[in-house]
């Protein structure tokens, strides 16, 4: 079905159609023709339409073509916008300074990454000795031509002289693992190809674990994989020699496998799931001849991991038994939970522990907030650390011989400073502070409290400039995730910092589904209560709406991945509640998530459209694809996705969209800006985040009626 929007040219500014005297001629932008093809599925008796399922043939000439039409409507529409330029001049402006990531000792070696400003990709360096010439290690700007190739993991051998690193081509998270000769840098021949979902694990300077899936039938972007499994690699052998430790059974069928080795080489850890959240956890004592798979636990309702051991004296972090997290000790000869013993017991705030120099670090959220304590081996408590300020501090990890580490600190108006941290005596002192154009002292963030719909209070931190003036006119961008167990704790983005300097708002909810408070929380947002989430997040638009932060002609609503669930559900619930949406990366069909790629693995958080009749109904009930309806005049709405995304597969994306534009009853625009050689996120080079971001804003403001950035103090509401 076509539609037509028009956007009105005059002086190199858009402004009001209704203004006959500013009226010239119009540029008419067509929805690009999308077939419906009458596909239908059986449900419970249920009948379910899915036209544009030929949508998801990632591997077709006519999904391309319509990757290519949908793109020249978008990008033609985002050249219009007349401070499209201008907002990525200054992200880029912004951007151009030094990041440097936190140094870590290898062998003889200190390296560390560093970023000019605005390199593609951060280069790796290394040093011997504090005082030394840093020299380059690694340069991931040079793996590919337009630095879409990216350093996607790495891990040395004990004894810091060679390293095999992942690398990830386009986005996706089918990886290619090389090995290198770390002391002169020559590779060593060792290519493992088709690696997914993998850490790299050395057993001493043998040979490492890693995991992965058999190569599915089909497109590696979107067909079903299911079956992990472990393999270890010895150097100087073939690929093809590597043996499978776990996962090759009928028995063993998980979807995701892990392998830990534990520093001093002694046992290997191996983690078993079927989902994101819960799983089993083995061990095998690598000083054993032919070692045997000792179960730990077999729990497919909680999480549990080994952080660390004593000799045969394991610490587990879990939550059996304990939402919020402890640490128990157990003797590797007898691991199971009925001889778990605690070490640093559950307390009201969630534990998310680390270790480093003889010492752990267990750091909790209070509200979001980080608060962390040093506790001996003994379990004493040694300190609590001394933070900078309120907000998020992480990185607490050494080697058990180091005496010092390395750690970060940020929130929503501090830009990310690495602090050494002496662990005999307590101390912190600043490493690196990043040299940004940016001056935290003009902003402030607070924290609030909101009701939910059922009555829950929820977090939320709002960040703005000082001295804006609540009067229910600012530009806000509305964020959230919700889900999988992920908590959104206060970090620094030197793109919303571009929004916060235009008098924008930046409110970010801690939502059910989350990590913030727990499992039980997390349990709060999944499966039969995920409703819980949208209606925390509509309830986070109210508060601002009601509180005169913001009105509903000046919110955007945002977020990506389960996030894109997240403003779809919402956007297509209260499409009166905000102006603009968001979605990027987004879960979109809740019916067909579990059928591509390991979709399957988040049944945990969402139940599964074949899983009963009461759980495909609520599915069908709030699934953004199937909640689009006629006649309903929808927000304005920039669905961003990339083509090689194999995590979140773009065809959730092209049929929300698809189904908007046949749908929309207003005149506001829908449009799906889709990144070519890009995936669900992670490795995305500097100068497409600039480029996207840019387009993001502009979209989000032009739409909320700006005809020149907000700073510039002149607006006029367009027709």
């Amino acid at each position: 079905m076509k539609k037509m929007i028009t956007m009105i040219l005059a002086a190199g500014v858009l402004i009001s159609c209704d203004d006959e005297s500013k009226k010239t001629e119009s540029v008419a932008v067509n929805y690009p023709e999308t077939k419906k093809v009458d596909t239908v599925t059986d449900y419970f008796g249920t009948e379910v339409k899915d036209p544009y399922r030929w949508l998801e043939d990632d591997r077709s000439e006519e999904t391309e073509n319509w990757v290519e039409a949908q793109n020249e409507v978008t990008f033609g529409y985002l050249e219009q916008i007349p401070y499209r330029d201008k907002l990525k001049e200054r992200l880029t402006q912004l951007w151009d300074y030094e990041k440097l990531g936190a140094p870590f000792t290898e062998g003889d070696y200190i390296y560390f990454f560093k970023n000019d400003g605005l390199q593609n990709q951060s280069v790796l360096y290394r040093k011997k000795g504090e005082d030394a010439e840093p020299k380059v290690f690694l340069d991931p700007n040079k793996f590919s031509e337009d630095g879409t190739t990216s350093l996607a993991g790495m891990s040395f051998s004990e004894d810091g002289k060679k390293v095999a690193y992942a690398i990830s081509e386009g986005g996706s998270d089918w990886r290619k693992v090389i090995v290198m000769n770390a002391e002169n840098r020559k590779l060593l021949g060792d290519t493992i190809k088709d690696v997914k979902f993998s850490g790299l694990s050395w057993k001493g300077n043998e040979g490492f674990y890693y995991s992965s899936y058999d190569k599915p039938d089909g497109s590696e972007l979107s067909a079903k994989t299911d079956q992990h499994k472990l393999y270890y690699h010895m150097l100087g052998t073939d690929q093809s020699e590597d043996k499978v430790i776990f996962g090759d059974t009928e028995e063993q069928k998980r979807r995701y496998v892990g392998g830990n080795v534990t520093e001093d080489n002694r046992f290997l850890i191996i983690s078993a799931r079927n989902s994101t959240s819960g799983g089993e956890l083995y061990l095998m004592d690598l000083t054993k001849q032919n070692p045997k798979l000792v179960p730990i636990l077999d729990d497919f309702d909680t999480d549990s991991y080994v952080i660390d051991n004593d000799g045969s004296k394991l610490y587990i972090v879990t939550n059996l038994g304990a939402p919020n997290r402890r640490i128990v000790t157990v003797d590797a000869s007898n691991p199971t939970p009925e001889n778990w013993e605690d070490f640093i017991p559950e307390t009201e705030h969630v534990l998310s522990p680390s270790t480093g120099g003889g010492y752990f670090f267990a750091e909790y959220m209070v509200d979001a907030i980080s608060q962390v304590k040093q506790y001996d081996y003994e379990g004493n408590l040694v300190r609590e650390v001394e933070l900078p300020g309120i907000g998020s501090a992480g990185g607490f990890n050494a080697k058990k011989d180091e005496d010092v580490l390395y750690y970060s600190f940020t929130n929503y108006v501090t830009p990310g400073t690495i602090y050494k941290y002496n662990i005999e005596e307590g101390t912190s002192e600043v490493y690196n502070k990043p040299n940004i154009d940016f001056n935290p002292e003009d902003y402030e963030s607070k924290q609030v409290f909101y009701n939910s719909k059922d009555g829950t209070k929820v977090p939320m931190i709002i960040t703005y400039k000082k001295g804006t003036e609540m009067n229910g006119k600012n530009p806000t961008i509305l964020y959230g995730y919700g889900g999988f167990n992920v908590s959104l704790t206060p970090g620094f983005s030197t793109a919303m910092s571009v929004w916060l300097e235009q008098g924008g708002i930046y409110a970010v909810p801690n939502l059910r589904g989350g990590g913030e408070y727990g499992k039980e929380w997390h349990d709060a947002g999944t499966k039969l209560n995920k409703q819980n989430v949208f209606d925390d997040f509509i309830a986070a638009a109210e508060y601002l709406i009601e509180n005169n932060y913001t009105s509903s002609e000046y919110l955007a609503v945002r977020g990506g991945s389960n996030g894109g669930l997240l403003v779809g559900a919402t956007m297509t619930q209260r499409p009166d509640l905000m102006k603009v949406a968001l979605p990027a990366v987004g879960v979109m069909d809740m019916l067909r998530y579990h059928t591509f790629t390991a979709g399957a693995g988040w049944a945990y958080d969402y139940g599964t459209a074949e899983d009963s009749k009461e759980m495909f109904e609520y599915l069908y009930g709030y699934s953004p694809v199937h909640n689009i309806k006629e006649g309903v005049e929808y927000p304005a709405t920039l669905v961003t996705t990339g083509d090689h995304d194999d995590r979140v597969v773009p065809a959730h994306s092209f049929k929300f969209a698809a189904e908007l534009q046949e749908k929309q009853a207003g005149d506001e625009p829908v449009l799906i800006r889709i990144e070519t050689k890009a995936g669900h996120g992670a490795g995305k080079p500097t100068s497409m985040i600039i480029e996207e971001y840019a387009d993001i804003f502009g979209f989000t403001l032009y739409n909320m009626g700006f005809e020149s950035l907000p700073r510039e103090k002149t607006k006029e509401i367009k027709g």
